[in-house]
């Protein structure tokens, strides 16, 4: 094998290995291999069971994994083998397994995967053990794993090279499993409410069904630009005029914006819309889901995440947003208050403030997000948003506001639901609007969705929807504070080394 690299005397040991192994008549990095025991099962069904109990019963085994510990005796040897979900213990004797077999082993490296069938047995010190009868070798590792306890520490590393932090962090392989656990509770829980899951199209013609910076790519055949799409609404709307009454995707989703320990770029939501409901289902949805993943994937109902416990088994809290702002600052934005006065109002609290807004409904937001958010500890939806930030929602009896709600727990954003607007003069009204916006510089604006439109003329029903990102509902749910734990190999700067 040859490389450019510089490699450590124990990777030059291992490759000075693979001839001996071809000496041997064994690929270095094996075939097919039949296994049919998981480690966690065997230790399941024969824990507890006694010296004598074992030998009577002469249960045979036979599992694949790494080797994780080797201890050499001369002619006989102990070692570990991790496979998926556990560790157990191996004798090998050369008068059992045989000189040539024997002669294969004793090449193995800490990380090599092989197989091993056998019978289990008891050893003095009362540990379970597999006394191998066949020994197989499968794949060479070719470089030291970390140490369990002091290597791969170091965040970025382990983020970078999320395969070998599975290989030796069990809490990073736990929070790895658990993602897809959750998941599957959240499908079971729509399906069982009857709600249909679809799939629609990653690449987009125009912008829209949210507010956000888009990645944008190229359509050769069509020589035309196309968007990675930013939520999955329209198209969900759209199923709902074509008869889908209770619809839902989870799917990938791009934005082009910053970093943090709460975003990435491309991350992965739930959008739910139900015919003929309105923001009170989608908040018994909300709540529902938060318990059921509660009770069903991690089993308990307070959830320590951000230095808080969060308590899901208590009802969630409702309050407007202008509600919320006046409780903090003592400002009642359900007043007639100019723009002019809001902005003062802004400047003497000082509140940051954008060139392109013109109304007073962008400034309580920011009013919201500066004095508010961090507050809401404990689950509270967040209801009745200023029409200017919601361009997809029906409006309440005052104009002013949209029929929204947003979830907050521990300060942070976990959906955001309508009731969805249905009027198509009404939904142009808003396009145009945020048609303006773009022009006056906000970078986030909906395009004209001419298709959306002429969809809702046909008549789409009065409907709730809503989206819940599952990469923070995953964070929540593993008690982890980045969206890194949760993402197998997030997007990261590139790294010196090229990887």
């Amino acid at each position: 094998m040859e490389t450019n690299e510089k490699i450590s005397d124990q990777e030059a040991a291992r490759l000075a290995k693979l001839p001996k192994y071809e000496e041997l008549g064994v690929d270095p990095f094996g075939s097919r291999y039949d296994w049919k025991d998981q480690i966690k099962d065997i230790r399941a069904s024969h824990a507890g069971k006694s010296a004598e109990q074992l030998e009577a019963e002469a249960i045979k085994v036979n599992v694949a994994g790494r080797l994780s510990a080797i201890r050499m005796m001369g002619k006989a040897a102990f070692v570990n083998v991790k496979d998926e979900y556990g560790t157990i213990q191996v004798w090998i004797g050369k008068n059992v397994i045989g000189e040539e077999a024997y002669a294969v082993f004793k090449l193995a490296d800490l990380g090599d995967i092989v197989g091993i069938e056998g019978t289990l047995m008891l050893t003095r010190t009362g540990e379970l053990t597999i006394k191998c009868e066949k020994y197989t070798h499968i794949t060479k590792c070719l470089k030291p794993l970390p140490e369990k306890w002091h290597g791969l520490t170091d965040r970025e590393e382990r983020y970078r090279k999320r395969y070998l932090d599975l290989l030796v962090n069990d809490e990073s392989r736990r929070i790895a499993l658990l993602r897809p656990a959750l998941v599957k509770a959240i499908r079971d829980y729509c399906d069982n409410l009857g709600f249909v899951e679809v799939e629609t199209s990653v690449l987009s013609p125009i912008l829209g069904g949210a507010s956000a910076r888009p990645f944008v790519t190229h359509h050769n055949a069509l020589d035309k630009d196309f968007y990675l799409r930013i939520a999955t609404e329209l198209n969900l709307k759209k199923c709902m005029v074509g008869g889908i009454d209770r619809v839902y995707e989870i799917g990938r989703i791009f934005r082009n914006e910053g970093i943090d320990t709460k975003h990435n770029p491309e991350f992965t939501t739930i959008e739910l819309y139900q015919a003929y409901g309105d923001l009170g289902d989608m908040m018994e949805w909300a709540e529902g889901l938060f318990r059921k993943l509660a009770k069903d994937v991690v089993k308990k109902e307070v959830i320590h995440w951000d230095d808080h416990d969060i308590d899901l088994s208590k009802p969630f809290r409702r309050a407007s947003m202008a509600e919320l702002i006046k409780e903090q600052t003592g400002i009642d934005f359900t007043e007639d208050i100019p723009f002019e006065k809001a902005v003062e109002l802004a400047k003497e609290r000082k509140v940051t403030l954008e060139k392109s807004w013109n109304s007073t409904g962008y400034i309580m937001q920011a009013f919201f997000d500066t004095f508010v958010e961090d507050t809401l500890i404990q689950p509270t939806f967040v209801h009745t948003y200023p029409i200017e930030l919601s361009p997809l929602t029906k409006k309440t009896k005052d104009p002013r506001f949209v029929d929204r709600f947003e979830l907050f727990i521990g300060g942070t954003e976990f959906g955001n639901a309508y009731s969805e607007l249905n009027n198509p003069f009404d939904q142009k009204e808003r396009f145009l609007a945020q048609l303006a916006a773009r022009e006056r510089g906000d970078e986030e604006a909906n395009d004209m969705d001419l298709s959306f439109l002429d969809a809702l003329s046909y008549g789409m029903p009065p409907a709730g929807g809503i989206g819940v990102g599952i990469d923070r509902l995953a964070m929540f749910f593993a008690e982890v504070d980045s969206i890194r734990e949760v993402l197998l190999f997030p997007t990261l700067k590139p790294s010196k080394e090229g990887l």
